[in-house]
């Protein structure tokens, strides 16, 4: 028995959605925006506790923006994160249920003001739960780079993501989207934990990047793919939250090594300090050269095109504009 609904094939959601899907973009980038604090180890996910209004409505400025697919709150939202500030197991869970719950609400209120508007011409958004590598949950800039230590093996990792995945697929989320991830190993736990539980619903992985050609590990994407092809439940793989400059190149590679659909949602260009916390200047992409760059992305094989830390919905909107004719 395998846990989620049955759902339709991402491919035939691609095909209603024109052949190319818009992902939404920054969600912290816009809490903040909206008065939210969140320089806290628990990042975005502290609204889930404290302003869970303000996720729903980053959600709707988002759909309004032209997404196609809402990623829930819940990239830094994890039970040992939870437990300790205090949080019980139980409260933990429901919070990780809230971040789809939010997501779907935000979504069916959306679809319900528009589904009768001839000139929308939109398909009902998706609603993918996100899931924060390892290295989000130590809050230590690990996520770029790959470095758990020798402690922390395949074993662990699947015992990290597996009752967060349970909950969040029990919570009715559309998709599951495993972000930022940072070496092999991680990549094939969230893979394989996939099939030990059965999910009925789509996938994809993400990994980041900080050189434009490898992983953060150092390890080559051919290493990182070849273990994610031999799994189905894989439905798509990409890259997450690395600099625009680096994405036609990685669509290209990916292309050549894996026959899954290809997800990219870049971040602005400017560069996080993961140890101290803080973003660094760089020559940040306008929501112009995104418009320019999503097509380039599409057309180089990209099925899933957004943005991450530091986009806005001016960005989705520019995408969508680019890609759907839109707005």
């Amino acid at each position: 028995m395998g846990i989620g609904k049955e759902s339709a094939t991402l491919e035939d959601f691609l095909e209603k959605a024109g052949g190319c899907a818009v992902l939404d973009g920054g969600f912290a980038t816009q809490l903040e925006r909206h008065g939210a604090t969140i320089n806290d180890p628990l990042w975005s996910a502290l609204c889930l506790i404290k302003d869970p209004h303000l996720i729903q409505k980053v959600h709707q400025e988002y759909l309004e923006a032209g997404a196609d697919i809402l990623v829930t709150s819940s990239y830094q939202a994890t039970i040992p994160g939870f437990l300790s500030r205090g949080l019980s197991i139980e409260e933990a869970e429901t919070l990780l249920t809230r971040s789809v719950k939010l997501a779907v609400e935000a979504r069916d209120k959306f679809w319900d003001a528009i589904k009768t508007n001839p000139y929308q011409n939109r398909t009902k958004a998706l609603v993918a739960a996100s899931i924060g590598s390892y290295g989000a949950y130590l809050a230590d800039g690990s996520e770029y780079s790959g470095n758990y230590g020798p402690d922390v093996n395949l074993d662990k990792l699947k015992d990290f993501h597996r009752r967060r995945l349970q909950v969040l697929v029990e919570a009715g989320a559309d998709l599951l989207a495993f972000e930022t991830i940072p070496n092999k190993l991680e990549a094939q736990a969230c893979a394989e934990l996939l099939e030990e539980e059965n999910v009925q619903i789509p996938s994809w992985i993400c990994f980041s990047s900080v050189d434009g050609k490898n992983a953060p590990s150092g390890e080559s994407f051919n290493e990182c793919l070849d273990v994610l092809n031999k799994i189905n439940k894989v439905t798509a793989v990409g890259i997450n939250c690395a600099p625009p400059h680096f994405v036609l190149a990685l669509i290209q590679k990916f292309k050549e090594l894996t026959g899954k659909a290809i997800v990219v949602y870049p971040n602005s260009g400017e560069i996080w300090d993961g140890v101290a916390k803080r973003w660094l200047p760089s020559k940040c992409f306008d929501d112009e050269k995104f418009e320019l760059f999503a097509t380039r992305w599409r057309d180089a094989g990209a099925k899933l095109i957004g943005g991450c830390c530091r986009t806005t919905p001016d960005t989705v909107r520019a995408i969508s504009k680019a890609l759907k004719e839109r707005f």
